[in-house]
């Protein structure tokens, strides 16, 4: 009875907030969605709603949730990016939520992080944050044309988005044809090796923008927040 009352306290919180609180879907097939390329299972969409009112709480928005394979992974943002401070304090708020829910029988592993310069585009909300940035899109098979769509995103809708290349040509994809897309940042110069950073990945400013600042957490042992002692 206390794990159903939890899960609708946070459903009834979440009916407030909105569903804007998370992100958007994309119209795809059911084997699509059995591949989970998209990140559709319908565990995830329960846990995305059960943490929603959290984040809205702590003014977060949910880029991206997955689990799979015994790892809950859920990717935050903030409009000014998002550093170690925030993250650590989501982490252990969703942890609480989590375990008094109790909506995961299975021991697992939760990493909560920034989705970081590059970052995975899976939905609608998704591409039309990215409007006006370089990405890189690999079609699927099946559809005609080259797979691989290099260029500046120009536009993007529930359905479709439209990348421009660098001879002024620009080209309209179905997302339902996209098996894969991310940001692509594009520097001055590749950054020295050295100090934490690597070869032709953009140099470390902060951990909130440049690095992906992570703290992970476990069930049903508990661990620290990366970065803190006991």
């Amino acid at each position: 009875m206390e794990r159903l009352t939890a899960e609708m306290r946070a459903l009834l919180v979440f009916a407030a907030v909105g569903r804007n609180a998370l992100p958007n879907t994309i119209p795809i097939s059911t084997a699509d969605r059995e591949r989970k390329d998209y990140n559709m299972s319908a565990q995830a969409d329960r846990l995305g709603v059960l943490i929603a009112p959290v984040l809205a709480e702590l003014e977060l928005s949910l880029y991206d949730l997955d689990y799979s394979g015994g790892n809950l992974r859920v990717l935050l943002d903030r409009p000014g990016g998002i550093d170690l401070g925030a993250i650590t304090q989501a982490t252990r708020r969703i942890s609480n939520l989590l375990d008094e829910a109790d909506i995961i029988s299975s021991a697992y592993t939760l990493e909560v992080s920034s989705p970081g310069l590059e970052r995975n585009l899976r939905t609608p909300v998704h591409f039309a944050s990215a409007i006006g940035r370089e990405v890189k899109i690999k079609t699927r098979p099946s559809v005609e044309g080259e797979r691989r769509v290099d260029g500046t995103l120009i536009a993007a809708d529930e359905t479709t988005c439209e990348v421009r290349f660098e001879d002024g040509s620009s080209r309209v994809l179905q997302l339902s044809d996209i098996e894969r897309a991310k940001t692509h940042f594009v520097g001055d110069a590749a950054p020295k090796p050295g100090k934490g950073s690597r070869p032709g990945r953009p140099a470390n400013k902060s951990s909130a923008t440049s690095k992906k600042a992570s703290t992970t957490g476990k069930k049903p042992s508990k661990t620290q927040p990366a970065g803190e002692e006991g």
